[in-house]
């Protein structure tokens, strides 16, 4: 027997399923919105980590050519700002010093970069070179303060560096700058192939013997996110101003590296 209630209840399941066949699709093209158009962080933070044969910094050996553990992070913001810290050790200040102990270099460093648009950035900032240890009576440290401004069009960088005081250990050096040009661009096969010419220009009385220009060129590779590199670097160093050890620290030097990002 029929039930006088069955018309109704099917005008009503009809009704309810066609709403709901209205309200799924609408829910789920929302949510594959959201998940589509989901806003990139403000802020991005990465870590590096590298063994180096030997450290070179702008020419110099900075290790004596024994090997270098380095590593730093950054962190940047969506709007262009960024920080950061990176640290290595070094032997060069306690080589050219008795009684000077200093085995660290920490660099600590922010700025901002700007896109002017896709192919040229700019970048400005403050960088300080931290030696931690101890020295003798007199001696003048070696932490130095830089403000930099740069310029980066793809596989062409140019830097220009200012010393706000005292520049890595010489005295009355404030002023002393360096201009750094560089080319990184892929030669073959994930191969890319490095290039650098910079200037140290030194103030102060003894800026004849410490000014000096150096060079480097190398080949790197990523490697599933492990990038070995090898370098070879130069400089026309004087020896009156950079020889310890009875070695100029400015002679050609060949230099072997693993490293990665995360």
């Amino acid at each position: 027997m029929t039930s006088r209630f069955a018309p109704f209840r099917f005008v009503s399941i009809a009704v309810a399923a066609t709403a709901l066949l209205h309200v799924l699709p609408a829910a789920a093209a929302e949510n594959g919105d959201a998940t589509a158009t989901a806003p990139a962080p403000a802020f991005t933070s990465t870590a590096n980590i590298g063994l180096y044969s030997q450290y070179v910094f702008r020419g110099l050996t900075q290790t004596n050519e024994k090997p270098a553990v380095q590593g730093g992070f950054d962190l940047s913001h969506e709007s262009g700002l960024y920080a950061g810290i990176w640290a290595s050790n070094i032997s060069w200040i306690s080589d050219a010093t008795p009684g000077a102990s200093a085995s660290l270099e920490a660099d600590i460093y922010g700025g901002f970069k700007y896109g002017f648009n896709d192919t040229l950035t700019g970048d400005i900032g403050f960088l300080h070179y931290a030696y931690p240890g101890s020295f003798p009576n007199g001696f003048t440290k070696a932490d130095t303060n830089e403000l930099y401004l740069g310029l980066d069009a793809k596989w062409i960088t140019l830097r220009y560096s200012y010393a706000v005081g005292n520049t890595f250990g010489s005295a009355d050096t404030r002023g002393s700058s360096y201009i750094d040009l560089g080319l990184t661009h892929e030669l073959v096969a994930g191969i890319n192939g490095v290039a650098h010419v910079g200037h140290q220009r030194y103030t102060g009385p003894n800026s004849s013997n410490l000014s000096y220009t150096d060079w480097k060129l190398g080949l790197n590779r990523d490697f599933s996110g492990y990038v070995l590199a090898a370098y070879y670097t130069g400089t026309n160093a004087k020896d009156a101003g950079y020889t310890v050890k009875g070695k100029n620290l400015g002679r050609d030097q060949l230099v072997l590296s693993v490293s990665r990002t995360f």
